[in-house]
C-alpha cells in the first residue's frame, strides 16, 4: 500500500509540475496570437488550438492506449509509472492551458497598456504583468488540473501503470477483496483533500483582494 501510493504521488508530481510548464507555454501562445493580424501569428494560433481542442476531447483511458507507441518509444516500456507520464501530461497540459488563456484575458487591460506605454517588452509585460497579476488563477486551475491527473493515475492503473489504482483493481477488485479497494480509495481521497486545501492556501496568499 506504500509503495503503491508513493507511485501514485510520484506520477501525479512529476506531471504536475510538467503539466503547469507546458500548460503556460501554450496558453501564453493562444493568449498572444489571439488578437494578431500577422498570418504567421494567425496560423500559430489555429495549429495550437487545434492541439489543445483535441487532445482535451479525447477521454484518457482511449488516449493513453492511443499513445502507447508513443510511450514504448519515449520511456522504453508500456507498463509502470513512468509509462503512465506521456498520457497524464499530454491529456492534462491543454486542459490546463486553456485555464491559463483565460486567466490572461481576464487582467485588466488598462494594466498591460500601462506597462506598455513605460517601454515594456513583451516578454517583461509577460513575467513583471500577465503572471503575477493572474497567479492566483494560475495556482487554481493547476490545483483543479492536479486532483484531475489524481484522478487520471488511478484510470491508468488498470492498464498496468502502478500506483492506487492499479492496486485496487488487482488486489481489491479481482482478487475480491473489499478492504484492499476501500483502503486505496481512502488514500486517493486524501490526498486530494491535501491538494485542495494546499491549493486554496496558496491562492489566498497570492489574492490581493483577500489579503486585503
Amino acid at each position: 500500500m506504500w509503495a503503491a501510493t508513493a507511485e501514485t504521488l510520484w506520477m501525479t508530481i512529476f506531471s504536475l509540475i510538467a503539466v503547469g510548464i507546458l500548460g503556460i507555454l501554450l496558453g501564453l501562445i493562444l493568449f498572444e496570437t489571439s488578437a494578431s493580424q500577422h498570418l504567421g501569428a494567425r496560423l500559430l494560433h489555429k495549429l495550437t488550438a487545434l492541439f489543445v481542442n483535441v487532445f482535451r476531447s479525447i477521454p484518457f483511458i482511449i488516449l493513453i492506449v492511443l499513445l502507447l507507441p508513443l510511450t514504448k518509444g519515449l520511456v522504453g516500456t508500456i507498463i509502470g509509472p513512468k509509462a503512465a507520464l506521456p498520457a497524464l501530461i499530454i491529456s492534462a497540459a491543454p486542459f490546463y492551458a486553456r485555464m491559463v488563456e483565460l486567466a490572461f484575458h481576464e487582467i485588466d487591460y488598462g494594466v498591460i497598456e500601462a506597462a506598455l506605454a513605460m517601454g515594456a517588452t513583451r516578454w517583461q509585460i509577460v513575467y513583471k504583468v500577465l503572471l503575477p497579476e493572474s497567479s492566483p488563477a494560475l495556482v487554481s486551475g493547476l490545483t483543479v488540473t492536479g486532483i484531475s491527473l489524481i484522478g487520471f493515475t488511478a484510470m491508468a492503473g488498470v492498464i498496468g501503470a502502478g500506483g492506487l489504482g492499479n492496486l485496487a483493481y488487482l488486489d481489491g477488485f479481482q482478487a475480491n477483496n473489499n478492504t484492499i479497494t476501500l483502503v486505496a480509495t481512502i488514500i486517493i481521497l486524501l490526498i486530494v483533500f491535501v491538494c485542495q486545501a494546499l491549493g486554496d492556501f496558496i491562492v489566498k496568499r497570492l489574492d490581493k483582494r483577500i489579503a486585503s
